[in-house]
């Protein structure tokens, strides 16, 4: 398959331009250009060039004029800092910002985010480095870029006050948010997906002819069409324009899409319900149900055979008639609701939060707002980033009651923000439902980022869902030179947390109960090893496995990369590979007594790979004080149920983190004391898995795992730097020069520290996909000459861990709760 994305760049800058020659082009557009001095008197940038074609011997011009080529002197620039050297190149290499935009067609503020993410030492220069009067002036324009172009154009903001924006600006400009992909494909076919979902089309081969080409445009309208939604039927996709650039093709193509629902289980609702395409050739319709549907679980696949150059499409549920006692068709289904919590780039002393609840689980990474009010007054479009998601079970459409509470004293919600209703028929439109919320700073205190509770209760029902928010940073400061903290110390995630007072946070109970099994599979082979190899089944022809999810597993076996599921046979947990079984359903499983387990079995063993991980003590110490709310949940599922607040000195009385921290350190003392029977960080991690705490968990598991895979490489990391980003040698160098010795070379024992920083960064890229960043790095490793995941197997076993989360929490809990 061949596949190339139309508008996507590559993200390396091209930014050896001819600045002079453009300024002189510009100086020859002002004579025969009318408007020249009204543009000019808006921007301060074109000021600076209308100013010097008054005066030739002007010398206050713009820095794009005084250092052309600063920009491109920034980008070969290394960070010389002590702890990392990474923060550069390896950036502009994996950083996809900006890729709608050519290397010559960046605006000024893009330039401005990449110096702004930059860090300098100025006490090791080289004969391409900026100078500190670069620096002054370049804040110098800023201010002016600041304080004229957004005056002028209100949408260019990240913020609602531009009065805080004076102290803090947010430097994010308003742009499309409407996610669309297109993919260019030749007779061979291929898939598309669109970014960050489960919207899929695949291209069968032989669609078009050969030398001819299909361009593939995938984009999703987040408010279905209201024709959809009513007593019989409602949406549970966004609505899918596909567009296509050729129709002379000879085959169908097929659209998959991964809905928000599932018909039930019993007799009535099977015979009464159906998950349906509907399908229109205009975006306000009329549509028309396609009868080439194929459906599994909670997946739609739809033929679609009559090709246009624009269609659309939406899937839904849909009943023949209700039947008493059903009301409606959410009674025939079990329905998800996706929740989103959006907000600015940079959180200011004032700034609204935005909650927003979908009719499908597609949920944006960005959306704009337009009913956005201050003063009374409406303000222009704004665009804001998803902070936070959520998903949860909703039997039928209910009033619900949102609040959104402050765990940080600095913090506050606006008090008539503070609990907003949705009414359940805002929900049966399918469409988008937000309320907003204003929080505010008290006091004069330094800005911070926060942590804040949402809590969704379904009216006249106990049902509470909740979930935790972290804002992001305050924007960053114009001047002054930032160091970067030690690495091993600090990371962007894990930072010196304000003090978080949430007193009315509780935690699930944990319940030892049998795991609940959907899908089963029956061993075609015997699969018995010699040489026993951790986190891999054996088993006898015939044997039934349960397996706990669907979701495959890539790792080394006995010498290939295969494919797994993860599953469940005679009380052990580990992997077998996907050809060797054939799944069937539990209905058609006929002995599954060697398959069971009991979910605190479960925990103690995908917990297993923690024994033998590298770990530093204080980092741990300092998450964990920082990501849990209630020392006495974690104090009983760790064994101290009989401690209390007479245990704590005076200086622990007041805040929960170090209350939750004098928990960890007993148990750390107690561990030391008993090495031989007990294992600090396996305990701690089953302890936080019986409260319920995943993401704080998925966390620990990045951190360890970057860190002992940084230890395990030693000098092999350049070889894995190839692998999973391309690094040249040039920049392998660069992040092993902070921690050369006087030799001029790195130790053989220290080697372990740039593997550390380059594996820290890689995996920033990749945001909260913590799943993805233990996938990508087990399959480089296993792709190595001498793979040392074959003997370190503790990452596989993270594999399985992080794959098991979601049948624990689905057994474990009796209510859905998001991590803490």
């Amino acid at each position: 398959m061949r596949a190339q994305k139309i508008n996507i760049n590559e993200s390396k800058l091209d930014l050896d331009i001819d600045w002079p020659g453009v300024f002189r082009h510009a100086q020859a557009v002002s004579k025969t250009n009318p408007f020249w001095n009204e543009l000019s008197g808006s921007n301060p940038f074109v000021h600076d060039i209308a100013a010097s074609n008054r005066n030739e011997n002007n010398k206050c011009l713009s820095i794009l004029k005084e250092k052309p080529y600063l920009f491109s002197k920034l980008s070969n620039n290394r960070d010389s800092l002590d702890s990392s050297g990474d923060e550069l190149n390896i950036d502009c290499l994996l950083r996809e910002t900006s890729t709608r935009r050519s290397g010559r067609s960046k605006c000024v503020s893009d330039f401005l985010d990449i110096v702004d993410n930059q860090r300098f030492n100025l006490h090791k220069t080289t004969p391409q480095t900026t100078t500190a009067s670069d620096i002054t002036w370049l804040q110098n324009d800023r201010e002016a870029y600041k304080m004229a172009w957004l005056s002028h154009r209100q949408l260019t903001r990240s913020c609602l006050d531009l009065e805080a924006m004076s102290h803090s600006p947010g430097w994010a400009q308003t742009q499309a948010t409407d996610i669309h992909v297109v993919c260019k494909l030749n007779h061979e076919g291929g898939s598309v997906q669109l970014p960050d979902s489960d919207i899929n089309v695949h291209v069968p081969v032989g669609h078009v002819s050969p030398g001819e080409f299909q361009e593939v445009g995938l984009k999703a309208i987040l408010n279905p069409p209201l024709s959809c939604n009513n007593e019989l039927s409602s949406t549970v996709s966004p609505l899918i324009e596909l567009t296509l650039s050729n129709l002379n093709t000879s085959k169908a193509i097929f659209l998959e899409v991964k809905v928000a629902a599932k018909v039930k289980n019993d007799p009535l609702s099977q015979v009464m319900s159906d998950i349906v395409c509907f399908f229109s050739l205009n975006k306000e319709g009329p549509f028309k149900k396609i009868e080439n549907c194929y459906i599994y679980q909670d997946t739609i696949q739809v033929k679609l055979t009559d090709l246009r150059h624009v269609m659309y499409a939406v899937i839904a549920v849909q009943a023949n008639k209700i039947q008493p006692p059903a009301t409606n068709v959410w009674d025939y289904v079990h329905r998800t609701v996706s929740v989103g919590i959006y907000g600015p780039k940079h959180i200011h002393p004032s700034f609204t939060a935005v909650f927003t609840v979908f009719g499908h689980n597609y949920i944006p990474g960005k959306l704009t707002i337009c009913d956005i009010k201050k003063g009374g007054k409406s303000m222009p479009p704004v665009v804001f980033q998803l902070w936070g998601k959520h998903t949860f079970l909703l039997e039928k459409p209910q009033d619900l009651n949102i609040s959104l509470i402050s765990c940080d004293p600095d913090f506050e919600v606006k008090m008539e923000d503070k609990s907003k209703n949705i009414k359940k028929e805002e929900l049966k439109t399918g469409e988008m439902v937000r309320q907003q919320f204003l929080f505010s700073m008290l006091g004069c205190k330094e800005m911070h980022f926060f942590v804040f509770l949402v809590q969704i209760k379904i009216l006249k029902s106990s049902q509470v869902t909740q979930f935790h928010v972290t804002t992001p940073e305050p924007a960053p400061k114009l001047g002054g030179i930032i160091n970067r903290p030690k690495r091993l110390q600090n990371r962007k995630e894990i930072k010196s947390a304000p003090w978080l007072l949430i007193p009315t946070i509780k935690y699930p109970k944990f319940q030892d109960k049998t795991l609940s099994v959907k899908t089963y599979g029956v061993a075609l082979k015997t699969v018995l090893r010699q040489n026993k190899i951790d986190y891999l089944l054996e088993y006898f022809k015939g044997d039934t496995i349960a397996l706990l999810g669907e979701d495959k597993v890539k790792a080394i076996g006995q010498t290939k990369t295969k494919e797994w599921y993860v599953g469940v046979l005679r009380r052990k947990i580990g992997l077998v590979h996907c050809k060797n079984i054939k799944l069937i359903s539990k209905e058609q499983a006929m002995d599954t007594a060697d398959s069971e387990l009991t979910t605190r079995n479960l925990v103690e063993q995908i917990a297993l790979p923690f024994k033998k991980l590298t770990y530093i003590y204080s980092v741990v110490l300092s998450t964990v004080s920082e990501s849990v709310y209630d020392w006495r949940a974690l104090a009983e599922v760790l064994g101290y149920s009989h401690m209390s607040l007479d245990d704590f000195n005076e200086a622990h009385i007041n805040k929960e983190s170090e209350r939750v921290a004098h928990v960890v350190k007993r148990m750390k003392q107690d561990c030391h004391a008993n090495k031989k029977k007990r294992l600090f960080l396996y305990e701690l991690i089953v302890a936080l898995l019986k409260i319920d705490c995943q993401g704080l968990v998925a966390r620990l598991t990045q951190d360890t795992v970057i860190l002992t895979s940084a230890v395990k490489l030693g000098k092999s990391w350049r070889e894995l730097a190839e692998k999973l980003a391309r690094l040249t040698k040039q920049q392998i160098e660069a992040y092993e020069v902070p921690h050369q010795g006087k030799n001029g070379a790195v130790a053989l024992e220290m080697m372990w520290k740039p593997a550390y920083d380059f594996l820290y960064t890689w995996a920033a890229h990749y945001g909260d996909g913590y799943r993805d960043v233990l996938q990508d790095l087990h399959s480089a490793l296993d792709k190595m000459k001498n793979p040392v995941t074959k003997q370190w197997r503790e990452l596989t076993g993270t594999l399985i861990l992080v794959n098991c989360m979601e049948v624990l929490r689905a057994s474990a809990f009796s209510k859905m709760e998001d991590e803490g």
